[in-house]
Formats: C-alpha cells, sequence, structure tokens
C-alpha cells in the first residue's frame, strides 16, 4: 500500500484531480488541513508527501504558526528521502525549509501558461517523459528567488525562472498548479482584485474547461509515476548532476 501525506494548507485549494489520479494510481490518502489538525513529527507510515498551495505567503508564520511545521516536515522528508511532491505555496516552503529563498515575484503569473524543460530534467524519473513545453495553470505572486544548494532545476519560463526543481534525491516542487479543476480557478479568479474582469482567458469557462483536458493529458501520467517512485517502483539515476 503507498499510503501519501496530502497537506492542504487552504481550503479552497484542495487535491481535486491530483487526488483522484494518484487514488487511481493506487495510493491511499491522508488529507490533513494544518491549521485543523496538528502535523506529525515524523512521516512513520507514509510512503511520501503531496503539499498543495494556498493564498498566504511561505513565512506567513504570524498569521499561521502552523507554517513552521509543515517547513519542519518537508525537510524531514528530505532528510529521510521520503519522496515529496509540493506545488505552489508547497514549493515556496519546500524550498525556504531546504535553504532557499522565496520573494514576492516582479511579475505575478497567473492563467494558462506553457513551461520549458531543463535539458537535464530529460534524465528524471517524473520528468523525463513530459513534453518539452507542458501545459500548466499558474496562479502565483510570490516565486522561489533562490533554489536551495541541494536542488536541481527542471524547468522554467521567462517570467519566473525558478518552475519546477528537484531537492536531494526525491523531493520535487513546482511553481504552477496541476491539481485543479476549472471551478477551483474560477473561484479564486473571482477573489482576485478585479475579478473575471481583469482575468478574460480564466473568464472564458470552454475554454478554461479544454485547458484543463491538455493538462490532464500531461500531469496525470506524472502523478502516477509520482505513486510509482513512493512505492519504490522509480528511482533516480545518481550521476545526475545537481544543478
Amino acid at each position: 500500500m503507498t499510503r501519501l501525506l496530502v497537506l492542504q494548507p487552504d481550503r479552497d485549494d484542495p487535491p481535486a484531480r491530483l487526488g483522484e489520479w494518484l487514488t487511481a494510481a493506487g495510493a491511499v490518502l491522508d488529507v490533513l488541513d494544518p491549521a485543523e489538525r496538528p502535523v506529525p513529527d515524523t512521516l512513520d507510515g507514509y510512503r511520501g508527501v503531496v503539499c498543495l498551495g494556498g493564498a498566504m505567503g511561505a513565512l506567513d508564520d504570524a498569521e499561521h504558526p502552523w507554517l513552521a511545521d509543515v517547513r519542519r516536515l518537508l525537510s524531514h522528508a528530505v532528510s529521510k528521502r521520503v519522496p515529496v511532491l509540493a506545488i505552489c505555496l508547497g514549493a515556496q516552503l519546500l524550498a525556504v525549509a531546504t535553504g532557499g529563498q522565496v520573494r514576492r515575484a516582479e511579475r505575478p503569473e497567473i492563467g494558462v501558461r506553457l513551461v520549458a524543460k531543463r535539458d537535464v530534467a530529460g534524465q528524471d524519473p517524473l520528468f523525463a517523459d513530459l513534453p518539452w513545453t507542458p501545459d500548466v495553470l499558474q496562479f502565483h505572486l510570490d516565486e522561489v528567488s533562490s533554489l536551495p544548494p541541494t536542488a536541481t532545476l527542471l524547468a522554467s519560463s521567462p517570467v519566473c525562472v525558478n518552475q519546477a526543481f528537484r531537492v536531494g534525491d526525491n523531493a520535487y516542487g513546482v511553481q504552477f498548479h496541476i491539481e485543479t479543476a476549472p471551478e477551483d480557478v474560477l473561484k479564486w479568479a473571482e477573489g482576485h482584485p478585479g475579478g473575471l474582469t481583469a482575468l478574460p482567458q480564466l473568464a472564458d469557462r470552454e475554454r478554461l474547461t479544454a485547458a484543463h483536458e491538455d493538462i490532464r493529458e500531461v500531469w496525470q501520467p506524472f502523478a502516477e509515476r509520482f505513486v510509482r517512485l513512493a512505492g519504490g517502483e522509480l528511482t533516480i539515476q545518481r550521476n545526475l548532476p545537481l544543478v
């Protein structure tokens, strides 16, 4: 049994389709809201960790003191080589927890976009089979400005350099969203300054639904590979450069 701990920092960013993909691939999910339930001290009984996004900043401990516990657990996962998949805020938390830095982005990214894989991603067990410019959903105001010392950059974009990275052997951070359903994104857009009027691309429900189908085609197999990684079926090549 591949049991995964899913940390959900924000009720408006549920596991959604990613949860369905992970479950279909054979994972058993324990979804934990760190604001409601204590974050465990260890990962005993879990084969991997998924950390989702949220509207708060990665260092907003004054308002959300449990963020420190999430960062601690992510650091623990990396030290114990427990596979991690961290998304948006989750990626920022993973970066800070392992020696990276986060800042307010000069140009926030919102909408359906493309990211570009780096050459080293062609040898990564999760990223190798992705297209070189996969579809993603962007919705972030902060960004990882400096990667952790042991991180490998896997994907970039002209707006945000550190779009995807691996820390150590098997802890992955992606700045973009792969988990959303169209209704989640519409809810975020409605709460954004200016609402849907300021985000015309997201206001087109038909276009947004089609984009999510493109995202599913690319990222559902990625999620399945993460379950295989957590289950011990995939391993990283040890000779990959950490650059």
